[in-house]
């Protein structure tokens, strides 16, 4: 009786292996300088990482560094929809103001009979009214003092 013979065919190879994908990308890490730069920072970390903690430990790179984070409390707690329609309003603004070109009617300034008009313009008093509010929301939270943003934020004591 004959035995059995094992083999195993090999798959035909359908592109790189890893290691060719491996030796490119290191090929091309040195060729772009990434791997020098890799090996110089590595061989100098403890220098790196003491100009580093030096420049962090300034009082302007704490106060940037605390104020980025506060934005970023703020943008957390705006709705994406919300903040959409404020970004474009803002754009369609400054867009309107870079383009206004005042008519020959308006040139002169209204007078006491134009202001008195301008008393009773329902559109002027709607497109005025939401920027009142926001003036008189923004004016009360200026007087709000605040010992640590993170408390404020949180609504919950911090530890010192």
């Amino acid at each position: 009786m004959a035995q059995r013979i094992d083999y195993d065919v090999t798959p035909t190879p359908i592109g790189p292996t890893a290691r060719d994908e491996l030796d490119r990308l290191l090929e091309t890490l040195h060729e772009r300088g990434a791997l020098r730069l890799a090996n110089d920072l590595v061989g100098a970390n403890d220098r790196v990482f003491k100009v580093l903690i030096d420049g962090l430990s300034q009082e302007g790179s704490l106060n940037a560094i605390q104020n980025l984070s506060i934005l970023g409390m703020a943008l957390s707690r705006i709705p994406p929809s919300e903040f959409y329609k404020v970004v474009f309003a803002l754009k369609g603004a400054c867009h309107a103001v870079g383009q206004y070109k005042p008519s020959d009617k308006h040139d002169e300034a209204p007078g006491v009979t134009g202001a008195y008009k301008m008393l009773h313009d329902d559109d002027l008093w709607g497109a005025l009214m939401p920027i009142i509010e926001g003036l008189k929301t923004f004016a009360s939270q200026l007087d709000t003092e605040v010992d640590k943003p993170i408390t404020a934020f949180r609504g919950k004591p911090s530890a010192n």
